[in-house]
C-alpha cells in the first residue's frame, strides 16, 4: 500500500507602512535585512546569483540560488535543500506594503515536512514582525537571535 504524502505551502502576509521600493530593498540588501534576520551575507540578492546568509550566533548558514527577480514586485530562492521561498510585494494605500512570503518544495518524510513547514510559518512570520519594527519605527529587536537563547548562549 501506499503511504500518502504531504506537500505542504506555507504563507505568511503582513502589511509594512512604508513604500514598495523600501520594502522590497529590506529583503535584497543585506546591510538592512541583517537588522531583522541574518547576521551575515555574502551579497545582494540578484536574479541568477548565489548567496551564503549565516546566522551566527547559532552557528548556521545556507547557500540560496536566486531563481527569479522582478524589481519592487516579487523574488523567488532556492535553499540548498531544494525548498524554495517566493516573496510578493503589493503597494497598499499611497505608503504601504503587503508582503506574502510563501514557501514550498520541502522534502523528507511526512514527520520532517510537516516540522519543517510549521518551522517555516513561525520562522516567516517573525522575519516579517521584525522587518516591521525596522522599518516603521527603527526598532531592532533581535526577535531571530533570541527565539531559541539556549542554542546560543554558549557561543
Amino acid at each position: 500500500m501506499e503511504q500518502w504524502r504531504v506537500n505542504p505551502v506555507v504563507k505568511t502576509q503582513m502589511l509594512i507602512r512604508k513604500p514598495v521600493d523600501t520594502v522590497f530593498e529590506a529583503f535584497i540588501d543585506p546591510d538592512v535585512t541583517t537588522k531583522f534576520w541574518f547576521t551575515k551575507s555574502s551579497g545582494r540578492l540578484q536574479a541568477g546569483t548565489t548567496v551564503r546568509w549565516d546566522w551566527e550566533m547559532y552557528g548556521v548558514s545556507d547557500i540560496l540560488k536566486v531563481k527569479e527577480m522582478e524589481e519592487n514586485n516579487r523574488f523567488r530562492i532556492e535553499w540548498s535543500d531544494r525548498t524554495e521561498t517566493e516573496w510578493i510585494f503589493i503597494p497598499i494605500e499611497e505608503s504601504g506594503t503587503l508582503v506574502t512570503i510563501t514557501s514550498f518544495g520541502f522534502t523528507g518524510n511526512n514527520e520532517e515536512i510537516i516540522s519543517r513547514a510549521i518551522d517555516d510559518m513561525g520562522g516567516y512570520t517573525m522575519v516579517l514582525c521584525g522587518l516591521k519594527a525596522w522599518l516603521e519605527h527603527g526598532i531592532e529587536l533581535n526577535l531571530v537571535a533570541d527565539k531559541a537563547p539556549d542554542d546560543n548562549v554558549a557561543r
